[in-house]
């Protein structure tokens, strides 16, 4: 094994993490003995020679050898080298993009190689149908179903070991590799789905009935039955009755992996500080909180026995295996999740029939289903429109589950879903009620932050999360969202205007000032408290430098929503307006115009503003010169130039201030419309404005694009592999607007 290994130059190639001089210690770690030296030469492979999904000059002089690995019988764990081929090989590259710039090119030349390299050697996945390792067996369809360049003889031998075949898993296996190949080459798809929809109707065990639904779902969804929902529920019930079936399997705690406080999550596009107003980015104009960003899972497959490998390094290969793994533990058909996941991104834009099976889910006895049902609740809400009271309240029934990890996962779902929760909302107020320990988060780095149930019932805008609300301003440190959950309160928050003001005035004006203080002004600004005016002008006079200017644009913005209540900061504004052109200077013209009402101090400075360097700082003076209105109307000629700027959000933000300040539609309205079709992420910006001018009549232009928007069930901002915190809520706001913009006549009822 590995004849020639050392002729090849590894030191003049590089991988993810620069030379690739270390790559035959991996490849002879993965013949180890030592799971833990497997272990650790799989996570090096995917991590740095492989590296998220990547193919390099020393990926492709790795092949030979990884063949030669999966045919040899005596090396363990053969079926996580057959994944790694699939992977490094089964990536479909077009003529574009070879075609593309040289480094774009020279990438997918890469990635052409490593598919027609693997692809010559695919024939040898053919013997490890058979192999006498159930691991190997469950990646070798796979692998099969994407390389082989004979796709027949790939579903007959799918169709002949499946007869044969006894372990359960690699049936599935088996069934999923047929799925693929229909997806792969659309000749055979009419074949395959006849198959699947026999072995989804004849008298076949229930999984694998439900493994056939799955691919069909996938691969001719015309295909499916009609009662594809009472089918699937009714397997379902089957495979929780089963022989040996535990009545109430225990949700297993997961593995003791290190939690990431959302305050060291990577921020939005934008950077915005923990605990920072959210900025005007694409998705979350506007938004009263700053967003999470938008998450994506690594998936890694394979079936490492966790108990072989007990005391090992802990790797990333290792971490995110053990998740499934633990997971599994004392569930009853644990792979029936990947089988629902499957069965619903065939389904797609089914709403209702996704919605009516997830509800059965949910009403399961077996709490590993409703855990599953959860989870895939979020992700149908979070993509899809449609009618989900019945589904959400049952997922706030979860909240009282005796299972700590299902009442979680349920609390989080809530979080997410804004006004959406509402028929959870009795639910949340009785958890939050129930448990004074999950009102705050902590981390083990990073100010802690609010609980979910909590920020689920304050996004709500109910009153009966205020005693949490109060019991977390009296903390040493005050959790950093907390001023942004005080937003969605209104008048209910009133009583902690009191307790914010006392805060601030005890923060010091030191290095951690800016994390201290920013959660009690972001309260205080959403309750508009002038009273608390004497004690934000001592944080904006004395703000220290570090963190400083984020700091002062906090202070400012609060003392702009007090209004002629902030009038004893009226100096101090006028002083830092003196240095036009500068984003302090726009945020400090925009409160002095608020509090003071002086067009004549404000606007030369914000029309220096609309020539500073980055489209950021004039995107800002732009839309403080439409709050300026009629008063602003010298600048609409400056506006007007900036409607065929590149940057697509400078070019929304000047066409409604010019709008705003003109009052005149018929300049502004095609350059919004334009940038309606060009970014997806500018709508709310665009639907804002519509609905507070009118100017969406019957039968223009502006109707048709909003009366589209509402037909659509697709949610605008949907992602495939990630998704923001603030997504539903974003496109809850949109339809709101849309229909706010027509005046209500679309002839669709609300999603609220």
């Amino acid at each position: 094994m590995f004849a020639g290994i050392d002729e090849v130059d590894w030191a003049s190639m590089e991988h993810a993490y620069g030379p690739a001089d270390d790559v035959p210690g991996l490849l002879q770690g993965l013949a180890s003995a030592d799971p833990s030296q497997r272990e650790a030469a799989l996570d090096g492979m995917y991590g740095a020679v492989h590296h998220q999904g990547d193919v390099y000059a020393c990926t492709l002089a790795c092949i030979p050898f990884l063949f030669e690995l999966v045919v040899d019988p005596a090396v363990p764990d053969r079926g996580g080298i057959v994944e790694l081929l699939t992977s490094i090989g089964g990536i479909d590259i077009d003529e574009e993009d070879i075609c593309g710039a040289e480094d774009e090119a020279e990438g997918a030349a890469n990635y052409a190689m490593a598919a027609a390299a693997v692809s010559a050697g695919a024939g040898v996945f053919f013997a490890l149908m058979a192999d006498e390792d159930p691991g190997v067996r469950v990646s070798a369809p796979l692998a099969l179903a994407t390389l082989h360049g004979s796709p027949a003889r790939v579903l007959a031998l799918l169709r002949e070991r499946l007869a044969v075949e006894p372990d359960d898993e690699v049936r599935l296996a088996l069934v999923e590799a047929a799925g693929r190949v229909a997806l792969r080459h659309s000749p055979l798809t009419g074949r395959i789905a006849d198959w699947l929809s026999r072995l989804a109707a004849e008298a076949n065990p229930p999984g694998l009935r439900l493994a056939a639904l799955a691919q069909l779902a996938r691969c001719a969804p015309e295909a499916l039955p009609g009662d594809v929902v009472r089918v699937v529920a009714g397997l379902l019930r089957q495979l929780r009755s089963a022989p040996g079936t535990p009545g109430t399997p225990e949700i297993p705690e997961a593995p003791d992996l290190p939690e990431v406080p959302e305050t060291l999550k990577v921020p939005g596009c934008l950077g915005a500080a923990p605990g920072a107003e959210a900025p005007e980015i694409p998705g979350t104009p506007g938004a009263p909180e700053a967003p999470d960003p938008a998450c994506r899972t690594i998936g890694v497959h394979g079936d490492l026995d966790p108990a072989a490998v007990e005391g090992a390094p802990v790797t990333l290969v290792g971490q995110v295996r053990a998740l499934p793994a633990e997971g599994r533990t004392g569930r009853t058909a644990p792979w029936t999740a990947d089988l629902l996941r499957t069965l619903h991104v065939g389904l797609d834009d089914r709403v209702a029939d996704r919605t009516a099976l997830l509800t059965d889910q949910l009403c399961s006895p077996d709490p590993g289903q409703r855990i599953d049902a959860v989870r895939m609740s979020s992700g149908l809400i979070r993509a899809w429109r449609g009618s989900y009271e019945e589904l959400v309240r049952l997922v706030g029934e979860q909240l009282a589950s005796q299972e700590p990890k299902l009442a979680e996962a349920a609390s989080h779902v809530l979080e997410e879903l804004f006004g959406l929760a509402a028929p959870a909302a009795d639910a949340l107020a009785a958890r939050v009620a129930a448990d004074p320990g999950a009102w705050v988060k902590e981390w083990a780095s990073g100010p802690p932050g609010l609980g979910s149930a909590v920020k689920a019932l304050a996004r709500l805008g109910d009153a009966r999360v205020v005693p949490a609300l109060a019991a977390a301003l009296e903390r040493p440190e005050v959790p950093h969202d907390v001023g942004f959950a005080i937003g969605y309160l209104g008048p209910a928050a009133a009583p902690l205007a009191g307790v914010l003001r006392r805060r601030l005035s005890e923060v010091g004006l030191d290095e951690e000032a800016y994390d201290r203080a920013s959660p009690l002004l972001a309260g205080l600004t959403a309750l508009r408290d002038g009273e608390a005016a004497p004690d934000v002008l001592r944080i904006l006079r004395g703000a220290p430098e570090y963190r400083g200017e984020w700091l002062r644009t906090a202070a400012l913005r609060a003392l702009g929503s007090f209004g002629p209540a902030a009038h004893c900061a009226v100096p101090e504004l006028r002083v830092l307006i003196r240095r036009p052109g500068t984003a302090g200077a726009t945020e400090a013209a925009e409160a002095l115009w608020a509090v003071d009402g002086d067009a004549g101090a404000v606007l030369p400075v914000l029309i220096e503003g609309l020539q500073a360097e980055h489209a950021r700082e004039r995107r800002a003076a732009a839309s403080a010169l439409g709050r300026l209105g009629a008063h602003a109307a010298v600048t609409a000629p400056r506006l007007r130039a900036l409607l065929q700027h590149e940057e697509i959000w400078l070019r929304v933000d000047a066409a409604i201030a010019l709008w705003e300040v003109s009052g005149r539609a018929e300049e502004s309205v095609p350059v919004l419309l334009a940038a309606w079709e060009k970014n997806r992420h500018v709508r709310v910006r665009v639907a804002e404005c519509l609905a507070r001018t009118g100017a969406a009549g019957a039968g223009s232009d502006a109707a048709h694009v909003l009366r589209a928007e509402l037909a659509s069930v697709r949610r605008h901002n949907a992602m495939d592999g990630g998704y923001g915190s603030h997504d539903t809520y974003e496109d809850e706001k949109l339809l709101a607007l849309c229909r706010r913009a027509l005046l209500g006549n679309t002839g669709k009822g609300p999603t609220t």
